[in-house]
């Protein structure tokens, strides 16, 4: 194809030309000069010298391979074709799209110029192999006479060998049966050793185990009983269920059956019976207080719930600290957690999934009604067909795996579900006590003014609650390797040298474990300093949840309380801060502990009472403050819990005797109200005072400003401004409001009943994005312009496209 070319595409001779630069010295047409290189490298030379005969083209340029292997040809050839083949354009492709025979020349150049600079490294190693081959035959000549002499050695040396070996067979069989002695010696000794503290426990175990046994019957039936009812209730309504329902009914038909039967009996149940050991361990304890279940004492009692029923548990849980416990139980990859809500378009979908392998569905936020797809679920209403279980969901039944788990969720803190429902499900009460916030707000105290001990005490916590859980682990352990062992287990070295390392374990985890305990309590002593004021928050937070008695929009989550907590901190400033002196310098010392504690119960407090105040309407916030006040008195110590009954429920006496001359001015409830106050001691002898200066009162009890007015007699020095307050609740109910906006604000502070203005700036600073602003607006109040103001002070604005102004309404979802 190139052979009639008068002039080829560009490069293209470059490729021939590079051949008889190879081929030079080896085909016989191709003209050289002296020094070996070719002559002219044209076209018309190519085509002539090359394309004369290009079957003997073809041969010679094969011939190469044979003549670099064998080192005949020149190497002056691979030198001078190197200036073709560096050039850019010579390459296969690239000569291919110019001509297909031509690229078979351009791969052949380049791939036995490869070929020869191969076979030049290579050379001088072969002839270094040749040489070594050389050598290595002539040592083995001398090799061959060495091991000649070597094996008429090796076999006199067989001989005596052979003999030596027949006396140390006698020899090791003696010994080893004397070490095998001492090694089994040795190994009991261990043994011994590594479960020489196990010993004495398992002891104290088996003879309480025996002792127990005769209980169990008891025991099993009130927890029992203590799983099947207790769930919905508040912990002191469980502790009267326990001491005075279930323990005493189940000991009477005990008696009564033992009574029948004439023979002698022991309670088959334990004096201080406790569901809680009964249905769960410290260990198991342990795990779920690193799951985030709150540590107090009806948690725990929830978390047997939970972990014991055979129904589905539906949690009442309005602090949502339940459902934080049941995502991290739930969260092992094998369990799949699914969070659904009713309503959700692939609730089913899910909810199948679920049933068919085994995983877990959480259903959260519930109402009051449950959609009846979901009851055969909820009632377990399985059908068995061969050995599988089918539950029916909609129109389709499904595999019902064994290892299923619904978990059923509510923010109701107090829901009505039908008997259906209640019957088929553990209803469990997660509302928190005031005592467990208290713990959990302190632990957030000491968190904010102490962080190094609060960490020391988390660490410790996880800590302490891990060696529980490792122990138990390390106890079963021990127990199923003895238990698995096979021969004698005197004989098995490393079953002892596994026991021995768990013990090592053990041991160490002990001492930790004590040490641990010891800074606990160190902690707990510093910590505790601050319980006052985890208290008074705990007491606001259930003020805050009190209030839906008075209006249903009154309505408030512990996640906003803890928040409207947190900025009652941070307004304290510091809790290291110094005082400074009058020269300007810190005094170096640390705010004392008692006034920090009264600074954070006062920031708190008045944080906490904003922040409700803000939402309520204008006639219950003079009740709400009256509330906050008197809870506070009371929780204090400084009010009896009578006192408070009286003032806002009244009192009145059954026989309270002559009126005498006040009858021409008291009425005659009012009398009774009076002698009703006398069962306080301040109050003793008021009836008489006011019989024996009836003028005196009258007076008194006809100024229209009564709560300014001295009273008369010697009660103008006994009362204090709160028995006022009962005395006007008595006789002068009219003036009570007054004179309780008056207590409050001389009791609380000023700020407790004058309200300032709002402000749109400092509302603002209290919220985030996860917290918005609710307006409840009024006939005439639009807060748009104090939200737009704002947002022009933040640089947020319409002009700037980052504020939106939405009226929600037809056709706004979209935009929302």
């Amino acid at each position: 194809s190139c052979k009639g070319m008068l002039k080829p595409p560009p490069n293209l001779d470059e490729v021939f030309a590079a051949t008889m630069c190879l081929l030079a010295g080896v085909m016989p047409s191709i003209v050289i000069q002296k020094s070996g290189k070719v002559k002219d490298t044209s076209w018309d030379a190519a085509k002539k010298q090359l394309m004369g005969n290009i079957k003997e083209y073809m041969m010679y340029l094969k011939e190469i391979k044979a003549k670099v292997d064998d080192g005949t040809i020149n190497p002056k050839n691979f030198v001078e074709v190197r200036q073709y083949i560096e050039q850019d354009y010579f390459n296969v492709e690239t000569i291919k799209s110019k001509n297909q025979a031509a690229a078979g020349l351009c791969s052949f150049v380049l791939n036995i110029v490869m070929y020869y600079d191969i076979v030049v490294t290579v050379e001088p190693k072969r002839k270094a192999l040749a040489e070594a081959n050389q050598q290595l035959e002539e040592a083995n000549e001398k090799l061959k006479s060495v091991m000649a002499n070597v094996a008429a050695l090796e076999e006199k040396l067989s001989k005596l060998t052979k003999e030596l070996e027949e006396a140390n067979a006698s020899k090791k069989e003696a010994m080893d049966a004397v070490a095998g002695g001492e090694q089994k010696l040795n190994l009991a000794q261990r043994l011994t050793t590594a479960l020489g503290s196990e010993n004495q426990r398992w002891a104290e175990n088996i003879i309480a185990l025996r002792k127990n046994e005769k209980l169990l019957t008891g025991d099993v039936l009130l927890a029992s009983a203590f799983v099947s009812y207790i769930g919905p209730f508040t912990k002191p309504f469980r502790i009267h269920l326990m001491d005075q329902v279930f323990k005493p009914f189940i000991e009477r038909e005990f008696t009564k059956i033992f009574n029948d039967s004439g023979e002698d009996y022991v309670m088959p149940m334990s004096a201080d019976a406790n569901p809680i050991t009964t249905l769960t361990t410290p260990a198991d304890v342990a795990q779920w207080n690193a799951d985030y279940l709150p540590a107090d004492a009806v948690s725990t009692e929830n978390g047997c719930l939970v972990c014991n029923s055979s129904r589905w548990p539906l949690i009442i849980d309005p602090q949502l600290q339940g459902i934080k416990w049941i995502k991290q139980k739930e969260s092992a990859p094998e369990r799949n957690l699914q969070i659904v809500r009713l309503g959700q378009k692939d609730l089913i979908r899910k909810l199948e999934i679920a049933l068919e392998n085994g995983h877990t569905i959480l259903i959260e936020n519930l109402g009051e009604t449950i959609d009846a797809v979901l009851m055969p679920v909820i009632q377990r209403a399985s059908i068995k067909r061969g050995s599988k279980l089918f539950i029916k969901l909609g129109d389709k039944d499904c595999d019902f795996h064994p290892d299923f788990r619904l978990y059923l969720h509510t923010k109701l803190s107090n829901p009505h579900y039908p008997p259906e429902i209640q019957a088929e499900t553990t209803l469990i009460n997660f509302t928190v006590t005031m005592a467990g916030l208290e713990d959990q707000l302190l632990n957030l105290v000491v968190e904010k003014e102490r962080p190094d001990l609060a960490s020391l005490s988390n660490d410790l916590v996880v800590q302490q609650n891990g060696f529980t859980i490792k122990m138990k682990q390390l106890e079963d352990d021990i127990l199923s390797k003895l238990a698995s062992s096979e021969g004698e287990i005197t004989e098995n070295v490393a079953l002892i040298e596994s026991l021995e390392e768990t013990k090592r374990i053990s041991d160490d985890i002990q001492q930790k474990s004590e040490l641990g305990l010891k800074t606990q309590k160190d902690i707990l002593v510093a910590s505790e300093k601050y319980r006052s004021v985890a208290n008074r928050s705990s007491l606001l937070f259930f003020l805050m949840t009190d209030l839906v008695k008075i209006h249903t929009y009154y309505i408030y989550s512990l996640a906003a309380f803890q928040q409207v907590f947190d900025h009652g901190i941070a307004i304290s400033g510091s809790p290291n801060s110094s005082n400074d002196t009058e020269d300007g310098e810190g005094s170096g010392e640390e705010l004392d502990v008692s006034a920090r504690c009264d600074l954070l119960r006062q920031n708190i407090t008045l944080c906490v009472f904003n922040y409700i105040r803000r939402g309520l309407f204008e006639v219950d916030k003079l009740t709400v403050a009256t509330l906050l006040t008197l809870k506070i008195l009371v929780n204090d110590g400084e009010m009896e819990a009578n006192e408070v009954d009286f003032l806002i429920n009244g009192g009145s006496c059954i026989d309270p005797g002559n009126m005498g001359p006040l009858h021409e001015w008291m009425d005659e409830n009012i009398w009774k109200k009076v002698k009703a106050l006398e069962s306080m001691p301040r109050f003793k002898g008021i009836g008489d005072s006011m019989q024996s200066d009836s003028d005196d009162w009258e007076a008194w009890f006809d100024v229209e400003k009564v709560e300014e007015a001295e009273i008369p007699g010697e009660f103008k020095e006994k009362l204090n401004a709160l028995d006022k307050l009962m005395l006007l609740r008595a006789m002068r109910p009219d003036r009570l409001i007054n004179s309780l906006a008056s207590f409050v604000g001389d009791t609380m502070g000023k700020d407790y009943v004058s309200q300032k203005p709002f402000n749109m700036d400092s509302t603002y600073g209290e919220t985030s994005k996860r917290t918005p602003i609710f307006f409840v607006l009024f006939a005439g109040v639009d807060p748009t312009p104090w939200v737009e103001s704002l947002g022009k002070e933040k640089g947020i604005s319409a002009e700037n496209k980052r504020f939106i102004n939405i009226s929600m309404g037809q056709g706004q979802e979209a935009p929302a």
